[in-house]
C-alpha cells in the first residue's frame, strides 16, 4: 500500500473500535499514512500487534488498547483518556458480535442477548456520544457508527442481532439532526455480507458478498463525504426500497422461512 502525506482538513487522529477484526483491520490500513495517528482498539492482542506494524510501516503513529465493550464505563474512561492525548477528529465505532438462534431452541440464549445489547448498542451509542460533546468543544469532528443491513428487518432468527442494529440505526438518525448543527458529522454504515470471521460462521449463502478491504474504501469515502448513511453493497439499497411495499403479513412469512445457521465460534 502506497502512503500520503496527509492533507489540510483531513482527518489526523482517529479512533477505530473493532480494529482487531477483518473490517477494522482494513480500516486501519487504508488511514495509515505519514502525519496521522491512529487509536485501534480490539479484543485480540496478536492481531492488534500485527495491523499497528502494518500501519507504523505506512507512516502513521499507532497506539492500541485492548477493550472489551460489555464494560461501558471502562469504554468511556478509555475513550476519555486517548482524546484527552491524541484530540480525536475522527471516530469509527465498528466493534460488533452476531448470534444466530439455533434451530432446534425456541429463544436466543439470554446471555447472549445481553452481550449484544452491551456491544452493538449500549457502548457504542454512549461512546459516539462521548465522542461528540469532545468534539463540538474542538469546533468539529466526524463519527462513523457501523451497523448492518439486518438492522432493516425484523429477523426471527437473529432477534437481538438485528434489533441492536436497528436501534444503532435510529439512534444515528435522531444524533445527527443533533450534532450537525455542532460541527459534528454522524454517518451510518449498514453493510451487507462481508467476507469475515463473523460471516463465515454463517451456514448458508451469503449473496452479494465483498472484501474487507472493498468494504473499507467506502465506508471511509462515505465518512469523508458526511453521508448520512451508507448501504452496501448496491443491490441492498434497492432491496431496502423494495421490502417496503411488501405487505407485512407477506413479509413476515417470507423471514419465518428463512433458514439460516451458524457455526460455533473458535474466540
Amino acid at each position: 500500500m502506497t502512503s500520503v502525506t496527509v492533507a489540510p482538513g483531513v482527518s489526523r487522529s482517529i479512533l477505530i473500535t473493532g480494529a482487531s477484526g477483518g473490517i477494522g483491520m482494513e480500516l486501519a490500513r487504508h488511514y495509515a499514512a505519514p502525519g496521522r495517528t491512529l487509536v485501534l482498539w480490539g479484543r485480540n492482542a496478536e492481531r492488534l500487534a500485527e495491523i499497528a506494524t502494518r500501519c507504523c510501516a505506512n507512516g502513521a503513529r499507532v497506539f492500541t488498547r485492548q477493550v472489551d465493550l460489555q464494560d461501558g464505563n471502562a469504554a468511556l474512561t478509555a475513550f476519555a483518556q486517548d482524546d484527552a492525548t491524541h484530540e480525536l477528529d475522527l471516530v469509527i465505532l465498528g466493534a460488533g458480535l452476531s448470534d444466530i438462534q439455533s434451530m432446534d431452541s425456541k429463544t436466543e440464549e439470554p446471555e447472549k442477548v445481553l452481550q449484544l445489547a452491551l456491544v452493538n448498542y449500549a457502548t457504542p451509542v454512549s461512546l459516539a456520544t462521548a465522542a461528540a460533546r469532545a468534539m463540538m468543544a474542538r469546533k468539529g469532528g466526524r463519527i462513523a457508527l457501523i451497523g448492518s443491513v439486518a438492522g432493516m428487518y425484523e429477523l426471527p432468527f437473529a432477534a437481538s442481532y438485528s434489533s441492536s442494529k436497528a436501534g444503532l440505526a435510529f439512534f444515528a438518525k435522531a444524533a445527527r439532526l443533533a450534532w450537525r448543527q455542532h460541527g459534528v458529522s454522524l454517518t451510518l454504515i449498514a453493510p451487507g455480507f462481508v467476507n469475515t470471521a463473523m460471516s463465515q460462521r454463517l451456514e448458508g449463502p451469503r449473496p452479494f458478498l465483498v472484501s474487507p478491504r472493498h468494504a473499507a474504501r467506502v465506508i471511509a469515502r462515505a465518512v469523508a463525504r458526511q453521508q448520512a448513511e451508507y448501504i452496501f453493497p448496491w443491490p441492498f439499497r434497492v432491496l431496502n426500497v423494495l421490502v417496503r411495499l411488501v405487505p407485512q403479513s407477506l413479509r413476515e412469512r417470507i423471514l419465518l422461512r428463512l433458514a439460516v445457521g451458524q457455526k460455533e465460534s473458535k474466540r
